[in-house]
């Protein structure tokens, strides 16, 4: 539990920190559009992260279940290969995203 307040704590500071040196400029132009940016960095990571943690377990898995079965390996590749494309759909609903949000970015 402690190391999990030291990281929430630390990524507070890491997020706040940034704010505070476009406030000290004065200008409200630039801090307005930290907001949108760091929402786009973080909704194309996120989506890039869980992406690439679904397709290594699904590859994984799937080469797994041919090397014990390899009769069935024509259906699990179709399995797997439609598996890839709804998992990479995930991936272009972040950029998505992440493209709205840089459209809102002064």
């Amino acid at each position: 539990m402690k190391k999990f307040v030291k990281v929430a704590l630390w990524t507070l500071v890491t997020a706040v920190l940034p704010a505070t040196a476009f406030a000290a400029e004065g200008g409200e132009g630039a801090a307005s559009s930290l907001g949108p940016a760091l929402g786009a960095g973080i909704a194309i990571g996120l989506a890039g992260l869980g992406c690439g943690i679904g397709q290594g377990l699904t590859a994984g898995n799937t080469t797994a279940g041919i090397a014990r079965n390899p009769g069935a390996a024509g259906a699990m590749f179709t399995n797997f290969i439609l598996g890839m494309v709804l998992i990479e759909s995930i991936a272009i609903y972040g950029l998505v995203i992440a493209f709205l949000l840089q459209g809102k970015i002064s």
